[in-house]
């Protein structure tokens, strides 16, 4: 893997289950983690949702080094840009590198 490629710093979230004050179930975003990242556009297409409201929906890849506390319930924000994580590789399983695998949907 080369390091260099490694030129972005993304911001990695959770969802945590927390009480307001009404005593009502809440989920709420939670800072885990910053990480040196590469991000690679990979497709985009374009939809109508309801309401007669255009939307588009990009996935991307993300490369970072390897690390096993990635989960795919958690998403990635850059820049304030969310990216939703659909799947997590580990090439080959060497344990140098994942590949994270992101849909961002822009309306």
């Amino acid at each position: 893997m080369n390091p260099g490629r490694l030129n972005k710093r993304i911001e990695v979230w959770y969802k945590v289950k927390e009480l307001n004050d009404l005593k009502q179930t809440v989920q709420k975003d939670k800072f885990k983690t910053k990480l040196w990242a590469a991000i690679i556009p990979q497709t985009g297409k374009s939809f109508s949702a309801p309401a007669d409201t255009k939307q588009a929906e990009i996935t991307h890849k993300i490369e970072v080094r390897y690390r096993n506390d990635l989960k795919s319930n958690m998403h990635i924000k850059y820049r304030g840009r969310r990216f939703d994580i659909k799947y997590i590789l580990d090439p080959y399983e060497k344990h140098e590198k994942l590949e994270i695998y992101v849909s961002e949907v822009v309306e």
